[in-house]
C-alpha cells in the first residue's frame, strides 16, 4: 500500500508539474497522436543531434493525469540517450504495459516505475502509452531523416 501511495504521488507530481512541456525548436521532428477513447492528445517534438543523441524532447496537448504524467516521465528518461538507447527504453515500457514483461522491469527506469499500477487498469494503459507511441514514431522518423541526409 505504501508503494501505491508513492506511485500516485509521483504521477500527480508529473501531472501538476510536467517536465519538458512546451514547444520544441522548428528543426524538431514533430508527431501528433490522439487517444480517441478518452480524448487525450499529444504533440511531441524530438530533437536528435548530429551524434544520434536525443538532445531535447518537448510535448504539448491535453490529457488525463496518467497521460500527461507518462509523457513527462518519458521526456526525462530519454533526453541524453542515444537513439538506440531511447528505442530500447520505449520497447521495454510498451512491452511491460502490454503485459509481455514483468512490471518490475520498469524499476530500472526511475519515476517510470510509477506506471506499474496502471497495468491493473487496461482502459488506462492507452493513456499511459500514448506518449511512448508518439516518441517511438518520432525516433523512427528522425532516424530516417538522418539516414537520408547521409549522417
Amino acid at each position: 500500500m505504501e508503494f501505491e501511495n508513492l506511485y500516485q504521488d509521483i504521477i500527480l507530481d508529473h501531472y501538476k508539474h510536467p517536465r519538458n512541456f512546451g514547444e520544441g525548436q522548428p528543426q524538431c521532428t514533430a508527431v501528433e497522436l490522439d487517444n480517441p477513447t478518452c480524448g487525450d492528445h499529444i504533440k511531441l517534438m524530438l530533437e536528435v543531434n548530429e551524434n544520434g543523441v536525443v538532445k531535447d524532447v518537448k510535448f504539448s496537448g491535453s490529457g488525463c493525469a496518467i497521460s500527461v504524467a507518462s509523457a513527462s516521465m518519458m521526456t526525462e528518461e530519454i533526453i541524453g540517450k542515444s537513439v538506440s538507447e531511447a528505442k530500447a527504453i520505449v520497447k521495454d515500457v510498451l512491452e511491460t504495459m502490454r503485459g509481455e514483461k514483468e512490471p518490475n522491469e520498469l524499476n530500472e527506469h526511475g519515476d517510470i516505475s510509477a506506471l506499474k499500477g496502471v497495468i491493473k487498469y487496461p482502459a488506462r494503459v492507452k493513456c499511459a502509452t500514448l506518449s511512448w507511441h508518439a516518441v517511438q514514431k518520432a525516433l523512427n522518423e528522425s532516424e530516417k531523416k538522418q539516414n537520408a541526409d547521409g549522417k
